[in-house]
């Protein structure tokens, strides 16, 4: 972790007042994580979201750090369990701004196989969980953004050109982002602007389910103009101000944070 863990100067308060929703934290090390505490350090009040028991203990503290004002379990593979979230959300808040979906799976068979043997239950899987759960919070959010507000979800360089050991996740990330542009056409004149967010490799546990992923980081590393990689907060920050009411303009766009990796051949 980096770090920037507060924002400077007027920054501090481009998001003060402001309700978000933030999934997909399973530890200290998650890109939602980062997100979390960037939102939070720009004013913010965060509800986030732990998948199951298990995962709680390693959630709660930070979302205690956090002062987050909800803390709520999410499966989004289990009936109603967004729906939950987002009635819990409206009886607390009656009011949301910006939502973040930091969610994706694929089983490990299908992952770590290349996608022509990939099997029909595990291809729906992945794209239920990764892509089409954000379209639902898409739906569960649009009631609540009132105001306007920010969708979120994060995809990766592999949704473009083939990255080696990616697999079945490049078809569902291409899926995923061509639905933040069907979203932002869709939910703009609501004043709700949706963008997906690409980093470069990071270490998250997530991140472990893929074969040689330490290759992949030093290559990335090697062949980015910057010659390093983001990590949770350079993602989170860089997320946030999006969030804000100076970037109401911009919508339907995937942001690289990568350091450049994404502009090389």
């Amino acid at each position: 972790m980096n770090s920037m863990s507060s924002a400077p100067g007027a920054a501090a308060t481009l998001l003060q007042g402001k309700k978000v929703l933030v999934t997909g934290i399973a530890n200290d090390q998650s890109i939602a994580y980062g997100c979390a505490r960037a939102f939070k350090a720009m004013g913010a009040e965060l509800a986030i979201t732990y998948l199951n028991d298990k995962a709680l203990p390693h959630v709660e503290p930070l979302a205690r750090q956090l002062d987050a004002a909800l803390l709520l379990p999410l499966d989004v593979t289990q009936a109603g369990s967004l729906e939950a979230v987002f009635n819990a959300i409206g009886a607390r808040w009656g009011v949301l701004h910006a939502a973040l979906h930091s969610i994706a799976f694929a089983p490990k068979v299908d992952l770590q196989g290349r996608l022509t043997d990939c099997s029909a239950d595990g291809f729906a899987k992945a794209m239920d969980v990764s892509c089409h759960s954000f379209i639902r919070m898409a739906h569960l959010a649009e009631p609540l953004m009132r105001e306007g507000g920010t969708l979120f979800t994060m995809s990766f360089y592999g949704a473009h050109k083939v990255v080696e050991h990616y697999n079945v996740m490049g078809p569902v990330k291409a899926a995923l982002e061509s639905s933040v542009r069907y979203l932002a056409h869709e939910l703009g004149p609501q004043g709700i602007r949706v963008h997906a967010i690409s980093p470069g490799p990071i270490r998250t546990r997530a991140a472990s389910g893929l074969a040689e992923f330490d290759a992949l980081i030093a290559d990335a590393t090697a062949r980015a103009p910057a010659h390093m990689l983001a990590g949770i907060d350079d993602v989170g920050y860089a997320t946030a101000m999006l969030a804000a009411d100076h970037a109401r303009l911009l919508t339907g766009s995937t942001l690289y944070v990568d350091g450049g990796y994404h502009v090389m051949s």
